[in-house]
């Protein structure tokens, strides 16, 4: 049964924005933190932002600025608004929830999360 499922990916140019999803199983806590995370290839994971309730945790340095992680706790969506995307944003988006140690700020870090979904491209082209 797929617990998370992010949406949302594509193609776009430098300077573009787009907007990625994650539905997540209504029977999913969503005051617990959640989180975005990427990889690019050849590159390990990176987190990118992470929320808990209605306020985001965290950003990364990178990102900060540009991106805002938002959630809808009704319909259990976790959205985040990405713009001024950049060549090195491109990389494969993954959406987490439930975090399982630790603290919702210190997740970027250390992304121990329970559920984690298959990923969406996002390719940023000069």
């Amino acid at each position: 049964q797929v617990q998370v499922a992010e949406s949302g990916g594509g193609s776009v140019q430098a300077g573009g924005s787009l907007r990625l999803s994650c539905v997540v199983s209504r029977d999913i806590d969503s005051s617990d933190c959640w989180g975005w995370f990427r990889q690019a290839p050849g590159k390990e994971r990176e987190g990118v932002a992470t929320i808990i309730g209605f306020v985001s945790s965290s950003y990364a340095d990178s990102v900060n600025g540009r991106f805002t992680i938002t959630r809808d706790n009704a319909e259990n969506t976790m959205y985040l608004q990405m713009n001024s995307l950049r060549p090195d944003d491109t990389a494969i988006y993954y959406c987490a929830a439930s975090l399982i140690e630790g603290t919702c700020f210190g997740a970027l870090s250390r992304p121990v999360f329970r559920y984690w979904g298959q990923g969406t491209q996002i390719t940023v082209s000069s």
